[in-house]
């Protein structure tokens, strides 16, 4: 069942997050994937699987509203020892190394209730190759795919995940609520901005009757900094 209150984020206040941003390409220190690397990721993850086995997908933000690829039905999901967080900076696609932005992954702890969804046998090799490409795009990589345990009304089953490296340089560590509200508030980059991004995954979650109190108090929040900051001369913040 979806909440019973409506969103505070809305497209409007979203709209004024939004601004035009050139992709400037990879980071300094980041290499770009070729052809070859994502053959080895793509080759490494269907090693341990049955080549007439149907692979399964656990998604938990963005890849629930905008799949990477077509897949063949979904239901949902909970995997325990992982939990969303915004916990991935990002330099470009929803942020500028002038601004930088948030982007979920899973960090250890807590559970997630998310979708599973299916990429029937026939189709898998083709479609993680569009999974890799969407989800990765330059080395070293902080946001890996892995095979985890999850629960479903199948039961037990083996997924790919993405899931954060703390080891990697992307890694942001540990922001409040108040710092993470006022990064997505801001954050823009050329596939949109940080706001839009939240927006969309708390509706998705809500419509499968996900309801995440943390991701529903930080839409509140960034709806607030963005409508405070319309308020003041200059568009600026008090924060």
């Amino acid at each position: 069942m979806r909440h019973h209150s409506a969103m505070a984020l809305s497209p409007e206040l979203v709209a004024r997050v939004h601004r035009h941003v050139n992709d400037t390409g990879p980071s300094p220190g980041f290499t770009s994937l070729g052809e070859a690397d994502y053959d080895h990721l793509v080759n490494t993850l269907l090693a341990r699987r049955d080549r007439s086995d149907d692979i399964w997908l656990f998604v938990y933000g963005s890849l629930i509203w905008k799949p990477a690829c077509a897949i063949d039905g979904e239901m949902p999901a909970l995997l325990r020892g992982w939990h969303r967080k915004f916990c991935l900076r990002l330099e470009r696609y929803r942020g500028t190394r002038e601004q930088p932005g948030l982007m979920m992954s899973l960090d250890h702890g807590g559970a997630c209730r998310g979708v599973a969804q299916r990429l029937p046998s026939a189709h898998k090799h083709e479609r993680l190759h569009q999974l890799v490409r969407r989800e990765l795009s330059t080395k070293p990589f902080s946001h890996s795919p892995r095979w985890i345990r999850i629960e479903s009304e199948r039961g037990p089953i083996e997924a790919i995940v993405f899931a954060i490296n703390r080891r990697g340089p992307n890694y942001s560590g540990h922001h409040s609520l108040e710092e993470t509200a006022l990064i997505l508030s801001r954050a823009c980059g050329h596939w949109g901005s940080g706001a839009e991004y939240l927006m969309h995954t708390v509706q998705h979650l809500e419509e499968r009757g996900i309801h995440d109190r943390y991701l529903w108090a930080l839409q509140e929040r960034v709806a607030a900094l963005i409508t405070d900051r319309n308020r003041m001369p200059g568009g600026q913040t008090s924060a």
